[in-house]
């Protein structure tokens, strides 16, 4: 893929599928260290250590749709032509997480593209499950929680324009601040 933008939201979608009504996306980011990790936990149904194996495999899908997955290994491809680590841990009936870390400064490292977007579109598709979207840099970090969001509009859906259109504004003011913007 492109952008490590879009392995999120392909990992993330894989959790909407296993029945998750909250998933975790952090992203965090150090210049000092030369580190950038993505983390998607979610509590959705999980699976065992056979499974964990053939999500890594390329070959290997439970769609019907086509006959192989590669969103996962392109993933973890991803994270280790960098220098970096891939890593699955998951539990039956407890949920799953996936953890990418990638060493920025390498010449294959594939860009993180446009996270806020991809969050935006997650909530948007899918109003009824619950995000919580943290970035952290070397500045600072910010918290975009849908339960806390949920509270305060007190029965307005996630996917309504106005609702959208905040949520956009509140990643992209925060990540200029994250990134030392004004």
């Amino acid at each position: 893929m492109r952008e490590l933008s879009l392995n999120v939201m392909d990992v993330a979608q894989n959790s909407v599928r296993a029945e998750a009504d909250l998933v975790r996306i952090t992203v965090s980011e150090s210049a000092k260290d030369d580190n950038l990790t993505i983390r998607i936990a979610d509590n959705g149904c999980g699976m065992t250590q056979e499974q964990v194996q053939q999500v890594i495999d390329p070959f290997f899908t439970t769609r019907t749709t086509r006959k192989v997955g590669l969103g996962v290994p392109l993933f973890k491809l991803s994270a280790e032509q960098t220098g970096g680590s891939f890593d699955i841990q998951s539990e039956k009936g407890v949920g799953t997480t996936t953890t990418a870390s990638y060493v920025p400064s390498h010449m294959d490292m594939t860009p993180l593209g446009d996270i806020n977007s991809t969050v935006k579109i997650l909530i948007q598709c899918n109003p009824d499950i619950d995000f919580v979207f943290t970035h952290s840099t070397d500045n600072g970090s910010f918290t975009l929680d849908t339960r806390e969001l949920r509270e305060v509009l007190e029965g307005v859906s996630l996917d309504t324009p106005d609702v959208l259109e905040w949520i956009a504004e509140f990643l992209e003011e925060n990540t200029r601040n994250i990134y030392g913007g004004a």
